[in-house]
């Protein structure tokens, strides 16, 4: 397990866009757990990253929450991060990320049906994607962002 704990000072850019799963009823649901306080952690794969050249989030950084019209909903703070092998998932994790799951394996199975479904495959350009015990996560943990620490103005979808 890696422990990622370096705050990013990047006071001076615009807040970058949190997207949570692909435009639909899957980052609805996403975005009202955040904005209800059910949701404090995601989970992504370090090869998603890897494929969009994206660097992996740090704590302190914050972006925008955006939903499925591409509208800005709400600004989340990382608190957390973990890079793990998927069998190293822990029921904490799970749990915090707010979509009713009771186990790791009823988490890991609806992961999966995502990570393995046509739009995920599509994105990585790879028709064939799977995951398995030893692909690399990235769990990741936040909170949601007071309107009172919000800046005065919020980039436009």
């Amino acid at each position: 397990m890696t422990e990622i704990t370096e705050a990013a000072d990047r006071a001076d850019e615009p807040l970058p866009k949190a997207e949570f799963a692909f435009p639909g009823p899957l980052r609805d649901q996403l975005v009202a757990a955040i904005l209800d306080g059910s949701k404090t952690s995601t989970t992504g794969l370090v090869v998603d990253y890897e494929h969009e050249g994206e660097p992996l989030p740090v704590v302190g950084e914050r972006a925008v929450v955006v939903d499925s019209d591409d509208r800005p909903v709400a600004v989340i703070e990382v608190t957390g991060v973990r890079v793990v092998a998927l069998a190293d998932v822990d029921l904490a994790h799970v749990v915090d990320e707010g979509e009713g799951d009771e186990t790791v394996a009823q988490w890991r199975a609806g992961h999966e049906e995502h990570w393995h479904g046509a739009e995920m495959r599509a994105a990585l350009g790879d028709p064939d994607f799977t995951v398995d015990d030893a692909t690399l996560c990235v769990l990741e943990r936040f909170r949601l962002v007071t309107d009172a620490e919000l800046p005065d103005q919020l980039p436009e979808p």
